[in-house]
């Protein structure tokens, strides 16, 4: 047997509705037993004393670029930063170089992740073909595949028909529809957040509106339809009303926030720096304030990353021509923590619901949970731990971030999947 015993920690886990000090033994890649000075025997030990252990963080969201796009990312890249930053799985986004629209590529990143990746890999399967928003993705093949999602990702699903088919198709498959939503009739040719700055930059803005306005369709889809359905990286005040009166009005309706988002407003956009610029933007400070009322009140699911690496020479050329997105695995537990929990706006619990509980069922993945014979996939992480962000050591492949140089209180120590220590802290 292979044991791997863990003193001395705060265990913390919502879906057990567990908070105590206590020993948590693994073994053979499973949780064993949890409990006041277990025994040792042959097991291996890790003193974690005056730190949090924790189900193993999920992301709901991020792109890993294989295949495709290997100079600005790897699956394997990719794993080793997750695993950095805490997360013990990660879902990545179909939008790779060809589209994850098919059984084989979702098979291709299975395997890569298995062979490469310390992190767990679930792929995310596209919901139109190629996603150009004209045909349905063969969902089901790719939910057999192992896709445990479907999304267009950045490329929103502007047909209400087509949505409503897929919406349709899911709801009886019971697999979740994410979708980026933003109508793009009302955001062409944006290049941040419509407002002040923008006029000040001369860069043309991208409005609220756009995304609201996909936000309320989606949901009177799902409605319709019956489906599960997942906001991406929600922005705005008036989507998050929405979705307050949708899980309000019992909806199948659930959504997820950046730490980018709950963190910076347009206003801290400087110089043009392009590592300021994503999709969505970053909104005004009305909108930052409705978000973390979200995550302190419940109506926030989930923090997921939306880690999108581009390789140097895309993110150094003028605003307006520069890809959108930055990276976020390494920095978002730091953010969560100095942010939300020492500000008080959240507690532990919450915390762990966001980054795992609630993502797991999300997903539908059977992680997210410390429960005897679960799957060991464990966060430990130090409340009080004091860091800086050198994005020149980060484990991605990419440098593209806002938070380069960002002190930290709080941040992860180990990252175990399955039992085995794939991430220390030095």
């Amino acid at each position: 047997m292979n044991e791997l015993l863990i003193q001395n920690g705060r265990i913390i886990d919502p879906s057990q509705r567990l908070d105590l000090h206590a020993d948590l033994l693994i073994r053979d890649g499973r949780v064993a037993a949890i409990g006041e000075k277990l025994p040792v025997g042959t097991a291996k030990c890790i003193d974690v004393s005056g730190c949090i252990v924790a189900p193993g963080f999920i992301d709901l969201h991020c792109h890993l670029r294989e295949p495709g796009k290997e100079h600005a990312e790897t699956i394997e890249s990719g794993g080793k930063a997750a695993v950095a930053g805490g997360f013990t799985s990660v879902l990545c986004m179909p939008n790779t170089t060809p589209v994850n629209d098919n059984p084989a590529l979702t098979h291709f990143i299975i395997q890569t992740a298995k062979q490469k990746s310390p992190a767990n890999v679930f792929p995310v399967g596209a919901i139109s073909e190629g996603s150009r928003g004209e045909r349905l993705a063969p969902i089901a093949e790719l939910q057999e595949a192992g896709a445990v999602a479907i999304s267009d990702d950045g490329i929103p699903v502007m047909s209400a028909a087509l949505m409503w088919r897929a919406m349709s198709y899911s709801a009886g498959l019971g697999i979740t529809v994410i979708d980026h939503c933003e109508d793009l009739t009302l955001s062409a040719g944006g290049q941040m957040h419509e407002g002040y700055t923008a006029i000040r930059y001369g860069l043309a803005g991208i409005s609220g509106t756009s995304e609201d306005i996909m936000v309320a369709r989606n949901i009177l889809l799902a409605e319709k339809s019956g489906a599960k359905f997942h906001v991406a990286h929600l922005s705005t005040a008036k989507s998050l009303d929405l979705v307050r009166e949708a899980k309000r009005r019992g909806l199948s309706v659930s959504c997820e926030v950046t730490p980018h988002h709950f963190t910076l407003t347009d206003e801290d956009v400087q110089d043009y720096d392009t590592n300021y610029k994503m999709k969505p933007p970053l909104r005004s400070q009305q909108d930052r304030e409705a978000l973390l009322q979200g995550l302190a009140d419940g109506t926030v699911d989930a923090i997921a990353t939306d880690h999108a690496p581009h390789a140097g020479s895309e993110k150094m050329q003028e605003f307006d021509q520069a890809p959108f997105g930055i990276i976020g695995f390494e920095t978002a537990l730091g953010l969560a923590l100095d942010r939300l929990y020492h500000k008080g706006l959240i507690n532990l619990n919450r915390l762990v619901e966001l980054l795992s509980t609630n993502p797991a069922r999300i997903a539908g993945i059977d992680r997210g949970t410390l429960k005897p014979g679960s799957v060991a996939d464990i966060t430990i992480f130090d409340l009080e731990r004091r860091w800086t962000y050198d994005v020149n050591q980060t484990q991605s492949r990419s440098r593209n971030t806002p938070f380069h140089g960002t002190s930290f209180l709080g941040g992860p120590v180990a990252t175990i999947v399955a039992g085995e220590i794939v991430w220390k802290a030095d």
